[in-house]
């Protein structure tokens, strides 16, 4: 027992200068214990948990004392999930009211870095180690953290991994990046091609939101899971090619117009418009008095025949407006 505790004292003078394990009351039982099975753990956490509360009846030690205790009872069984877990979250709680530039920060990273020799296997751990990368703004070791975990962990446990990886690619302000990782999500969960899409939209980037959009619809067994029916994804689609057709390059989109015309009879004096604008914004003008006159004689309700026109109206007036202020400058230049 002596032995022991001279060997305790040495290692915490190494790690901080302050004395050893506690050597009075319920602590000497348990040391005398672990010198006979120091491979038990159920000693272990009874330890910890005697040297840990300072409640009532029990030792408390300082954190260097108790944090020596941890290294110990690892260093006997470093394959213990239940240790590693506990020993983990202390020192995040120890260090969640610090600067994240804090050395502090540096050595728990070090120690997730440790257990992870130990618990490559444990989703879990990546999991904590990667929202605390997070929490110091480490963009670059965060993305590789999660690849490490995509190739350590098995498959059927990657859809854990790939929630919380979509969510930090989100968030970094990396587009490039995101865009990288969700392609990859992607090839593992093709239906969840709706959150990628949507942020596309939010970076401008309508092209490649169009064409997965396009890609999702021709597929048969794709099903929406946001909950929109084929009818809403049709006009999001249109709407998408229309409104941004100088982005617009790797779609046909006066065919996808027309298919979605044959579709959905409901909107056709919308879908109309949609396809002249389309060509509005392209500067194909006479294209777009086509399209509205081809509408006009196209459709078949008193509703949609007020849409198509109301909007071949308004595009004339638009036209003869700045017909006459370009007349008007070339006059009084």
């Amino acid at each position: 027992v002596v032995g022991e505790r001279e060997r305790g004292s040495e290692m915490a003078a190494a790690e901080g200068g302050e004395e050893a394990i506690v050597t009075e009351g319920e602590a000497v039982v348990y040391e005398e214990e672990l010198l006979q099975n120091p491979y038990s753990l159920k000693l272990w956490l009874r330890y910890l948990q005697v040297t840990g509360s300072g409640k009532k009846g029990k030792s408390e030690v300082s954190f260097s004392q108790r944090k020596l205790i941890f290294e110990r009872a690892l260093k006997a069984l470093p394959g213990s999930y239940k240790l590693w877990n506990m020993y983990l979250k202390e020192r995040r709680d120890r260090i969640k009211t610090k600067c994240i530039n804090d050395p502090a920060y540096e050595a728990l990273n070090n120690t997730y870095e440790r257990a992870l020799v130990f618990m490559h296997k444990m989703p879990r751990i990546w999991l904590e180690y990667c929202k605390f990368l997070r929490i110091q703004r480490l963009v670059n070791r965060t993305r590789r953290t999660f690849d490490r975990a995509l190739r350590s962990l098995p498959i059927t446990q990657h859809d854990k991994i790939w929630k919380e990886y979509t969510k930090f690619a989100k968030e970094a302000q990396v587009p490039e990046m995101a865009c990288r990782v969700f392609r990859r999500y992607l090839k593992l969960e093709p239906d969840s091609v709706e959150e990628y899409i949507d942020f596309l939209k939010k970076h401008g980037m309508w092209n490649e939101s169009a064409v997965l959009l396009a890609q999702a619809l021709n597929r048969d067994t794709f099903t929406s899971k946001s909950g929109k029916s084929k009818h809403q994804l049709w006009l999001e689609l249109c709407d998408v090619c229309t409104k941004h057709a100088p982005d617009i390059t790797g779609l046909k989109v006066e065919p996808i117009v027309r298919g979605a015309l044959k579709r959905f009879t409901d909107d056709v004096g919308k879908l109309w418009t949609s396809l002249a604008d389309y060509y509005i914004r392209l500067g194909h003008f006479e294209k777009a008095r086509d399209i509205f006159e081809e509408g006009i004689s196209t459709v078949v309700t008193v509703r949609d025949f007020s849409m198509v026109f109301d909007a071949y109206a308004q595009f004339e007036e638009t036209m003869i407006s700045a017909k006459m202020e370009e007349d008007g400058e070339e006059e009084g230049g």
